[in-house]
């Protein structure tokens, strides 16, 4: 594969999605080949993968349910946007990927982040981010900025207590330690221009070494 593939990681509140628009336009600007998208989501099998794990009603569902369909979303936004993408050389930016499903299912659910790592092994193929972003904010500062925000529509997580977002936060944590190289950390708490300064020369850097 000739692209770049980057994905933004954070928790609640984190403001990595808004980050990553406005980083994808900036670097647009500059002249790279950019296609920003989500996760659970970026196509439309998978957008509507989304809209049952997201809704607010589906109050029953079982963790490993929810890592599945986190996972099935993922393979068809990755085999269907993500990899022809970066076949034909564009550089990817990814709101959430693989690092979600362990930190909120393998860790938070506590279904085993090497048991979720296994079921998304069989659906990435070993299609691992070029480099990702985590956007590091505390949780009770993350979930404040949620409040804050009354234009946010409300989804199925953000009716999960502190509790539940701490350990996501102390799963990132984790990751952060074992994969160094490929996990960058920016700190979220700053102030926005700041936060998509450091993203986009990062992404710069990153994208310089590779290349």
């Amino acid at each position: 594969m000739n692209g770049y593939f980057i994905t933004f990681e954070g928790g609640e509140g984190a403001g990595k999605s808004s980050i990553l628009e406005a980083a994808g336009k900036t670097l647009s600007a500059l002249g790279y080949d950019v296609l920003t998208t989500r996760e659970p989501g970026g196509i439309e099998i998978a957008e509507k993968i989304r809209q049952v794990i997201l809704d607010p009603q589906n109050t029953a569902m079982d963790g490993r349910t929810e890592a599945l369909l986190y996972a099935a979303a993922r393979r068809q936004h990755l085999v269907e946007k993500v990899l022809p993408a970066l076949k034909n050389g564009k550089m990817v930016l990814c709101d959430r990927f693989i690092d979600s499903s362990l930190a909120y299912q393998g860790y938070a659910r506590e279904l085993g982040m090497d048991e979720v790592f296994s079921i998304n092994q069989f659906a990435i193929q070993d299609c691992m981010p070029d480099k990702t972003l985590f956007f590091d904010i505390k949780p009770k500062k993350g979930l404040a900025r949620i409040a804050a925000n009354k234009d946010r529509e409300q989804n199925r997580l953000d009716l999960e207590k502190l509790p539940f977002h701490e350990k996501v936060y102390d799963a990132y944590q984790m990751l952060v330690s074992k994969f160094p190289e490929r996990i960058h950390v920016i700190n979220a708490e700053l102030a926005f221009d700041q936060v998509e300064k450091e993203t986009v020369e990062t992404i710069i850097s990153c994208f310089s070494k590779k290349t």
